[in-house]
């Protein structure tokens, strides 16, 4: 084996070291796995969950389960779906318990 080609083996080890340890970093951050969960729900039509919703007084409004794509807004608005029916909930305190 030629210097040259030792050097190069070398080199290319390093950045294969690199890349795994960068991956390995990446992968196991709370906020990249939150952005892979986000994916999963967003292409596989959501995912299980038991939702409750609540009044601003506390008492409880409704209560879902299934397999469910949830969307919010900045402005208080839930929005999500369900056995092909579409649920908005405005002022309303929504508990969302993934199963």
């Amino acid at each position: 084996m030629s210097k040259t080609t030792k050097v190069l083996a070398i080199v290319i080890a390093i950045l294969v070291a690199i890349l795994v340890i960068a991956g390995v970093i990446f992968f196991t951050r709370a906020s990249t796995q939150r952005k892979i969960k986000d994916i999963e729900s967003e292409y596989t039509g959501g995912l299980d969950r038991h939702i409750n919703v609540y009044s601003l007084d506390g008492d409880k409004l409704a209560e879902y389960d299934g397999r469910i794509d949830i969307a919010e807004r900045d402005s208080g608005v839930v929005k999500f779906q369900l056995k092909g029916k579409r649920y908005i909930y405005y002022n309303a305190i929504v508990e969302v318990i993934e199963k």
